[in-house]
This record gives structure tokens, C-alpha cells and sequence, in this order.
């Protein structure tokens, strides 16, 4: 029974994947779009509530939010570009293309800064990220109506990446700063071998 959020959450990984190979017409893909969903709620508290909360529940419940939202991102974004003809002229614009990159920048310089710190990658559960995950599965299907439930989640999961960092990097920044420092220094080195020659 300890190990049923855990299936849970696998069974999530495999819907994903199975999204895949479903048509994004077809009643199908939008079944297990929802049954995804529901068991990203339904892990979480089954395991709050059977007292069997874990590091690699948690780190597992993380890899299968990256497999759903990459999963779907493949499936959707290239329709939603020629499905948006109320909104943005048939086309999602560009800023919301590189919000969307600048989202996932800070998503990786978190991870860097926790492999620097603990040796490990961390993703921490917090209200925000919990938050922007629901808004990103209601927004998803409401985009082809209109994006502006896009804007409102890039704007939460701004914050939420923001906050996240926070949470990684708090009574740490001494070592990413120097490690940022470093990296710099060895990149000018690197590159510019002659101006660094006295």
C-alpha cells in the first residue's frame, strides 16, 4: 500500500509517453491528458496521507511532471501555432517564446546552483510550483480559445522559478557567486587568450 503513490506516478510517466502516439483530435489524447492531471493531484496526497512521503517519491513525482509537460509541449505546440487565429494572427508571438526560454533558464541555473551545493539536482515542492502546474494543465486546452491564460501562467511560473531559486540557493549564494565568478574567468581565459597575457 506505502508504494501505490509511487505506481501512481509511474503509470503518469506512461500515459505521458503514451500521449505520444495519440492523435490531439481524437477523444483519446484528451482522456489521458486528464487522467495525467488527476494523478499528479492524487500521488501527492495519497502519499500525505498514508504517511509515506519520500526523497524518491518527491524526485519521482518531478520526473514525471518533466515527461507530461515535455510530452505534451511536442504534441501541442505545433498545433496551437495554427489554431490561434483569435489571438495572435495564427502564430504564438515571440515574446512569449522567449518567456518561456528565460523560464527555463532560471529552471536550469537552479539546478546548477543545487548540484553545486548538495551534489544533487533538487526540486522542491513548493505552493508556487504546485500552483503554475495546475494553471499550465487548465491553461493548455483553454489556449486555443484564447492565450491569454498562457500570459497568466508565465507570469505565476516566473514567480514560481523566482521563489524556487530562493529555496535552493538560501544561506548559499557565496559559492554560486564564485562559481559563476570562475566560470567567467576561465571563459574569458579560454577565449581571449592574448588580452590576458601581460
Amino acid at each position: 500500500m506505502t508504494q501505490l503513490p509511487n505506481i501512481i506516478t509511474l503509470l503518469r510517466i506512461i500515459g505521458s509517453i503514451s500521449l505520444l502516439l495519440c492523435d490531439v483530435t481524437g477523444v483519446v489524447f484528451w482522456i489521458i491528458y486528464a487522467l495525467c492531471g488527476v494523478s499528479d493531484i492524487a500521488d501527492g496526497w495519497l502519499a500525505r496521507k498514508l504517511k509515506c512521503v519520500t526523497r524518491t517519491g518527491a524526485l519521482l513525482d518531478s520526473l514525471a511532471d518533466i515527461c507530461f509537460v515535455a510530452c505534451c509541449a511536442w504534441k501541442l505546440l505545433p498545433i496551437l501555432d495554427s489554431a490561434l487565429p483569435l489571438c495572435f494572427s495564427k502564430e504564438l508571438p515571440q515574446w512569449l517564446w522567449l518567456w518561456a526560454g528565460v523560464i527555463v533558464v532560471i529552471k536550469v541555473v537552479n539546478q546548477l546552483s543545487a548540484l553545486v551545493m548538495y551534489g544533487r539536482c533538487c526540486f522542491p515542492h513548493t505552493f508556487a510550483n504546485k500552483i503554475t502546474g495546475f494553471l499550465l494543465f487548465i491553461a493548455v486546452p483553454t489556449a486555443f480559445a484564447s492565450a491569454i491564460s498562457l500570459a497568466i501562467v508565465a507570469i505565476i511560473a516566473t514567480f514560481a522559478a523566482i521563489r524556487e531559486g530562493h529555496f535552493i540557493r538560501t544561506n548559499n549564494m557565496r559559492k554560486i557567486v564564485t562559481l559563476v565568478f570562475a566560470l567567467v574567468v576561465v571563459s574569458c581565459w579560454t577565449q581571449e587568450p592574448d588580452l590576458l597575457v601581460l
